[in-house]
């Protein structure tokens, strides 16, 4: 699921290079919203923060509502949400989106370019979903439960629905998944500990 780098609407910047030199000729001026400590939000917005060498302060809140409620309010700068929870915003003028994390561009928001595009290359930032099992789980099993919810999530009706959430199909093996996660956490450790984030 592609987070989606937004800002309100009437933040003197059209893109995240403008967003960036804002940020830069004011550190500390410009906040950010999450949905709360260590949640996907933080992570992304704490990521392009190391990325782009900037400071910006980190508002935690209580769940994404509250927090697009204060980013529409005006009482905050920007956030990284989930794409589901803000196409609406954006395509209703309430948000403007500058960045996507997706490695690619979004098919439902073509001109928004990709925050690798703007100047930061291998940046990529999504949340992801997956189907776990024990460890206990015999390995003919845990395959068979891997081909059948790779079939599952490309039949026409799932993709269907997953691709009008913005949802990027993978559906691969058991194994292609695992070195996904040890990759997932070689790329967020640093991060999260020069931020030094302790989820709530």
């Amino acid at each position: 699921m592609p987070s989606l780098y937004v800002v309100r609407p009437d933040l003197p910047a059209k893109d995240l290079k403008e967003f960036i030199a804002l940020a830069r000729s004011k550190p500390g001026s410009l906040n950010y919203g999450s949905a709360g400590n260590g949640s996907a939000g933080h992570l992304a917005f704490e990521y392009l923060k190391m990325a782009s060498g900037t400071f910006m302060l980190h508002v935690p809140y209580r769940g994404t509502g509250p927090q697009l409620t204060d980013l529409m309010g005006g009482r905050l700068d920007a956030a990284a949400v989930g794409a589901p929870a803000v196409m609406q915003f954006i395509k209703s003028g309430k948000l403007r989106s500058i960045a996507t994390g997706s490695a690619k561009r979004l098919a439902q928001l073509p001109n928004v370019p990709t925050v690798a595009e703007q100047g930061f290359p291998g940046f990529e930032m999504t949340q992801w979903y997956g189907l776990l099992a024990p460890a206990s789980l015999p390995k003919a099993y845990a395959d068979k439960l891997a081909e059948a919810a790779g079939r599952a999530i490309h039949e026409p009706a799932a993709a269907k629905l997953l691709e009008s959430e913005a949802a990027i199909i993978v559906g691969s093996s058991g194994a292609d998944f695992g070195r996904f996660i040890e990759e997932e956490k070689k790329r967020w450790k640093p991060v999260i500990a020069r931020a030094k984030i302790k989820p709530d």
